[in-house]
Formats: structure tokens, sequence, C-alpha cells
């Protein structure tokens, strides 16, 4: 059964994941109008990709190893499972708001960078599934006390 303190970051991740699909969706069908911003000069599109690629560089790299940073593993092991509700949370909006802003940008720019980031991104996520307490390494299972 699931710890109360995995619920939030596990509705988090899956909220993220359904809200990219919603934002594919609502363009792929044509409730909204794709590439509005395509016409807004090369100048608009080229300052947006660097900064998200800038982003997403930043971000993946730190996401992926936020528990091995000393002040997070530290707070990991004196807080429980509270604190690893918390960093997961951190960790799922680290990757998720660049995710979300890379999809809607992909589709009012029409360039395929932002896809391509987007794509980075959420295969990123998968490396960052929430799990019950990251630092345990197995530690709080009962030991089989069966002879």
């Amino acid at each position: 059964m699931p710890d109360n303190r995995t619920i939030l970051p596990t509705a988090l991740y899956y909220a993220t994941a359904a809200a990219a699909l919603l934002i594919v969706m609502l363009f792929e069908t044509g409730v909204l109008p794709q590439g509005p911003l395509a016409a807004a000069g090369r100048p608009a599109e080229f300052i947006t990709g660097i900064v998200m690629q800038l982003l997403t560089l930043a971000v993946i790299p730190v996401a992926l190893r936020l528990f091995k940073f000393r002040r997070v593993a530290a707070h990991l092991a004196a807080g429980g499972s509270r604190a690893a509700c918390l960093w997961t949370t951190v960790r799922i909006i680290m990757l998720g708001v660049p995710l979300l802003l890379n999809t809607l940008l992909y589709y009012l720019f029409l360039t395929a960078s932002f896809g391509y980031m987007a794509i980075i991104l959420l295969i990123s996520m998968a490396f960052a599934w929430p799990a019950a307490r990251p630092d345990s390494g197995g530690e709080d299972q009962q030991p089989d006390t069966q002879a």
C-alpha cells in the first residue's frame, strides 16, 4: 500500500504527463490554432529557443542527481518520508515545468527543437519516478522472521 507521502508526487507526476498529452490533443485536433507565433519573427523564436535549451540542459542533470547533493541527502536522512515527499515533488516540478513549456512552445512556434526538448524531458521523467523513500535502498522493508 502506498505511503500517504507518495500520493502527492505520484499525482503530480501523472498530472504533468496528462497536461502534456492534453496540450498535444488540443493542438492536433484543431481546437487551438497551431503556429500563431511563427509569424512573430525570428528574433522571438531564437531568444525563446536559446532560453529553453539552456533551461532544459541545466534542469535535467540537476533533477536527476538531486538526491546526491549533500544538503538534500542530509535533509532526506533527517526528515524521513516528509522530506522525501518534498524533494520528490521538487524534482518532478523541475522536469515537468520545462516539459510543459517546450510542448506548448512547439505548437506555438512550430519549431522542431522545442518538440525534441519535450521528448528528452519526457524520457528523463521516467528516471524520476516517485519512490516511497529514495534514500532507503530497501532499508524500509521488514525482515523476514519466519524460521
